[in-house]
C-alpha cells in the first residue's frame, strides 16, 4: 500500500481550459498508427543490419512482447480513458514516484519520437536528392576534428520538420488528427499494394532460407538487432495518451487498439521477410535512412515507380509519426503537470485552440535538441534508435507491473477489455483475476531492457542519464512545493474515476463503478458487525 501525504501547498487554480474531446474512432486508430506504422521504415534497415538472415525471427520474437504490451495498453487505456497513459497507470498502482520514473522513461521515447521520426522523414526525402541535385546525401557530410560524417543538411531538413509540426499541433488536435487520419490512409493503402506485389512477383524463398542458413549473426549481434527489433512496435501509448479527447473512449479505445496491434504486426513481420527473400540483407545494411525504398525499388518491372513511391510513402508516415510523438509529448506532461508530478506551469491550455501550448512548444524543442546533438554522432538514427529502445523497453516494464497491481487495488474500476488467460482467486476478501500474460510480458520486455543495457552503448550511459536528469528535476520541484518525494500525495482516486467517466459519456460504466463500490462499502460494513 503507497504511503500517502497531505501537500502543505496547495495549488489554487484558477479555471482552467480543458482538452476537448474530438478524436473520432478513425482518428485514434491512426494516432496509434502514425507512431507504431511507421517504426518498421526506420527498423528495417537498422535491425537486418545487425541480425542479417536472422531478421524475421528478430522481428517475429519482439512482435510478441509487442502484442502482450498492446493488450496491456488496451485494458488500462478503456480503463482509465483520461491522457497520460503508462505513468498514469503507474501513478494508480504504484505511487507518485513510480509515476514520475515512468513519465520519465516514456517522456525520453516521445521527444526520440520526435527527433527519430523527423530525421527518418528526411532521409526518405533524401532519396530523390539524386535526382535534383545529383548528388546524394552522403556528398553533404564531412568530417570536422573528431567529429566524423556530420551532415549540416540532413539536420536542417530534420529541424525545419519540427519547427513545422510544433505549429500545427498548437493549432489543434483536430487538425493535426486530420493530418494523420488523411495520409494515414494512404499510406496504408500503399503499403498493402508493395506487401502483395512484393510476395507474389519478386519474393525468392530460396533466398531468404539461403541467408539463414549462411548469414546468421553472432549472438551478441542478435541481442543488439533484436532489441533494436522492439522499436518496430513502440507507440501504442499514442491511443491510451489520446484518450482524454477520444469520444466515447472505453468503447472505441479496444476496438482500435487491438486492430492495431495485429495490423501493424502483420505489416512488419511481412517486409522483414519480404525483404530478405527480395534483396541480400547487405542492400538494406548499406541503405538503413531508406530501407523500404530499396525494397520496392527492387521490384520487377515496376520497381523504378515503386521505389520513388515507397520513398514517397515514407517520408509521409514517418513525417505523421513525428507528428504523434509531439501530440503524445506533449499530453503526457500535461497530465504530469495536473497530477502535481511537474510544475503546474505545464498545465496551461491554449485559449483559442484548447491545446496544451507550452508542453508542445517546450518537449518540442527537446526534440530539436536531441535531432541536433545526433548529427554530432557517426550516425545520428543509431544514436536516436538506441535511445528509443530503452526508453521503450524500461516504460513497458513498469506498465506491466502496474497493470498487476491495479488488478489487486483496484478491482472495482469496469474494465470494458480485460487480458485474456486470467485465475480467478480471492484477496482480502474480494475477487480479483490475476493476468498470467501480464507476467509474461512482463519477462519478456525485461529480457529486452537487459539486452539494451548489454549491448548499447549509448542507451546504457545516456538512458540512465536522462532519467536521473529528470529526478533532480522531480525532487527539486517537490521540496519546492513542500511535497514528498518518495511517498505519494493523498488522491481521492473513486471521485477522480467517477469524474473521468462522467466526462467521457460512458455512463453505463459509471452506472457498473457505482454498483462494485455500494457492494464493496455493503460488505465491508457487513464484516465490521
Amino acid at each position: 500500500m503507497n504511503e500517502v501525504v497531505q501537500p502543505k501547498k496547495v495549488i489554487s487554480g484558477e479555471p482552467k481550459q480543458e482538452l476537448r474531446r474530438d478524436v473520432t474512432i478513425w482518428g485514434s486508430y491512426m494516432w496509434g498508427f502514425a507512431d507504431v506504422g511507421a517504426d518498421s521504415y526506420v527498423a528495417l534497415g537498422l535491425v537486418i543490419a545487425y541480425v542479417q538472415g536472422a531478421a524475421g525471427l528478430a522481428f517475429a520474437l519482439a512482435g510478441i512482447v509487442y502484442i502482450l504490451i498492446g493488450l496491456a495498453y488496451t485494458e488500462l487505456a478503456s480503463a482509465y480513458p483520461v491522457s497520460g497513459g503508462g505513468p498514469y497507470y503507474c501513478l494508480r498502482g504504484l505511487g507518485d514516484f513510480w509515476g514520475f520514473v515512468g513519465g520519465s522513461a516514456l517522456m525520453l521515447d516521445y521527444t526520440i519520437d520526435i527527433a527519430l521520426f523527423a530525421v527518418a522523414s528526411a532521409g526518405y526525402v533524401n532519396f530523390f536528392l539524386p535526382y535534383i541535385t545529383g548528388h546524394s546525401i552522403d556528398y553533404f557530410a564531412f568530417d570536422f576534428g573528431m567529429l566524423h560524417q556530420v551532415n549540416p543538411v540532413w539536420c536542417i531538413e530534420s529541424l525545419l520538420i519540427i519547427f513545422f509540426l510544433m505549429m500545427l499541433n498548437i493549432k489543434g488536435v483536430r487538425e493535426s488528427s486530420l493530418l494523420n487520419e488523411v495520409l494515414g490512409g494512404v499510406t496504408i493503402a500503399m503499403e498493402s499494394l508493395l506487401v502483395i506485389v512484393g510476395f507474389v512477383f519478386a519474393w525468392k524463398p530460396e533466398l531468404l532460407v539461403d541467408q539463414w542458413v549462411h548469414q546468421f549473426p553472432s549472438f551478441h549481434n542478435f541481442m543488439y538487432g533484436s532489441s533494436l527489433a522492439i522499436i518496430s512496435f513502440v507507440g501504442l501509448e499514442s491511443i491510451s495518451q489520446a484518450a482524454q479527447e477520444t469520444r466515447r473512449p472505453a468503447t472505441i479505445i479496444p476496438r482500435t487498439s487491438i486492430t492495431l496491434v495485429f495490423s501493424v504486426f502483420i505489416f512488419a513481420l511481412s517486409l522483414s521477410i519480404l525483404g530478405l527473400g527480395v534483396l541480400p540483407w547487405q542492400e538494406f545494411a548499406k541503405h538503413v535512412d531508406n530501407p523500404v525504398a530499396v525494397l520496392a525499388g527492387a521490384l520487377p518491372m515496376i520497381g523504378p515507380v515503386a521505389g520513388i513511391l515507397a520513398a514517397m510513402l515514407g517520408a509521409i508516415i514517418l513525417f505523421i509519426s513525428s507528428n504523434a510523438g509531439i501530440m503524445g509529448a506533449s499530453r503526457l506532461a500535461y497530465s504530469m503537470s495536473q497530477f502535481k508530478l511537474i510544475s503546474s506551469w505545464f498545465d496551461v491550455v491554449h485559449p483559442k485552440y484548447h491545446t496544451p501550448v507550452r508542453t508542445i512548444m517546450v518537449f518540442s524543442l527537446v526534440g530539436v535538441v536531441q535531432t541536433f546533438l545526433s548529427f554530432l554522432s557517426p550516425s545520428a538514427m543509431d544514436t536516436l534508435g538506441n535511445m528509443y529502445a530503452f526508453g521503450a523497453s524500461l516504460g513497458y516494464t513498469m506498465v506491466f507491473i502496474a497493470l498487476i497491481k491495479l488488478r489487486f487495488s483496484d478491482p472495482y474500476s469496469p474494465r470494458p477489455y480485460r487480458m485474456p488467460w486470467n485465475i480467478k482467486l480471492k484477496y482480502k476478501g474480494e475477487v480479483v483475476y490475476l493476468p498470467i500474460l501480464a507476467f509474461i510480458g512482463m519477462l519478456g520486455i525485461s529480457l529486452i531492457l537487459f539486452e539494451v543495457i548489454l549491448t548499447h552503448a549509448i542507451g546504457r550511459i545516456a538512458g540512465p542519464a536522462w532519467i536521473l536528469l529528470c529526478f533532480g528535476y522531480y525532487a527539486w520541484y517537490r521540496k519546492k512545493m513542500g511535497y514528498p518525494i518518495f511517498k505519494s500525495l493523498e488522491r481521492d482516486w473513486e471521485k477522480e474515476q467517477l469524474m473521468v467517466l462522467t466526462a467521457a459519456e460512458e455512463f453505463e460504466l459509471v452506472e457498473e463503478y457505482k454498483s462494485a463500490l455500494a457492494e464493496r462499502d455493503k460488505l465491508a460494513g457487513a464484516r465490521s458487525k
